[in-house]
């Protein structure tokens, strides 16, 4: 089993959440840091992964989705100053940790996700996905975990419909025809989740929707007899939209299961970042746990 980690949730959490009168030597916030780290050696403490990797999100503004559709996350505020450094300082002690973590400007957290479980999968190894995201319930498969850590929510693959309305080969086609609100992608005007439930339950993809159209309004769907020329009007949104919630599972990126074995700690940089950081004791001591952890 590896775990693969979507890091932007728990920092944005802790961000949010933790009191920012926490300060490193210079005056900067580091209360984000200071939770995620909580978070990923609490996790580690727990779970005592045989693989593990973190995937950071770079940039709101610069994936390749952005090119297809530049109102894509268009809605969102930049990110404060201080919570870009504390990103930088969470990768950072990923790096100090020994655990391997991944960036890309080109894609996002999610992609490297769905390319780490495909690549993974293809090596026999399953996949607990730790996360608050919904969109990555999409990579779930027979033998995976779905894990909404602070929830302590687990979704195997046979739940994730019960869930989310849809199993997990669906969802990006579902999240096309509903659109997504939270990352600005429109989908198609009118289309709820109770209707794209419907439509997802009758036909396996998109494509196996619009090629048969003229069945739509047969369906139980409030409004099914006018439902067939809306989906006709905004197919090329619908189209456009599943380009945008589709995870990429192929990005150019180095897998080996081998690289995602966490490494003992590096017990002086550890130090030397906690005395920056004005870091207490309590994450010392977890650090020296996981060196006997990962040495055992």
């Amino acid at each position: 089993m590896v775990y693969l980690i979507d890091a932007s949730v728990y920092v944005f959490r802790a961000y949010y959440s933790m009191p920012p009168d926490m300060v490193d030597r210079e005056g900067n916030p580091v209360h984000a840091l200071f939770g995620f780290a909580r978070f990923l050696c609490d996790l580690m403490e727990r779970t005592k992964p045989r693989y593990l990797a973190v995937a950071f999100d770079e940039s709101l503004a610069s994936s390749f989705r952005n090119r297809i559709d530049p109102q894509y996350k268009a809605n969102r505020d930049p990110a404060p100053a201080d919570l870009k450094l504390q990103f930088l300082r969470c990768q950072e002690f990923c790096k100090l940790l020994g655990v391997a973590y991944f960036a890309s400007g080109e894609y996002e957290a999610d992609d490297i996700i769905g390319t780490l479980h495909s690549r993974l999968r293809a090596q026999g190894v399953h996949s607990t996905v730790v996360t608050r995201d919904k969109d990555l319930a999409q990579l779930i498969c027979e033998g995976d975990i779905y894990w909404s850590y602070a929830d302590n929510l687990k979704l195997q693959y046979h739940q994730i419909e019960e869930h989310f309305g849809v199993p997990p080969e669906r969802y990006a086609d579902y999240l096309a025809l509903t659109g997504d609100a939270v990352d600005n992608i429109r989908g198609v005007p009118g289309v709820g989740p109770k209707t794209a439930g419907v439509l997802m339950k009758e036909f396996f993809s998109l494509e196996e929707l619009y090629d048969n159209l003229e069945t739509v309004a047969t369906l139980p769907i409030r409004g099914a007899a006018k439902l067939s020329a809306k989906l006709m009007a905004h197919k090329d949104a619908a189209f456009l939209a599943r380009r945008l919630t589709q995870i990429v599972c192929d990005m150019p990126i180095e897998a080996q299961r081998e690289a995602l074995q966490p490494r003992a700690p590096d017990m002086t940089g550890l130090s030397n970042f906690f005395d920056l950081n004005n870091f207490g004791p309590m994450l010392r001591r977890q650090s020296e746990r996981l060196v006997q952890l990962i040495q055992s």
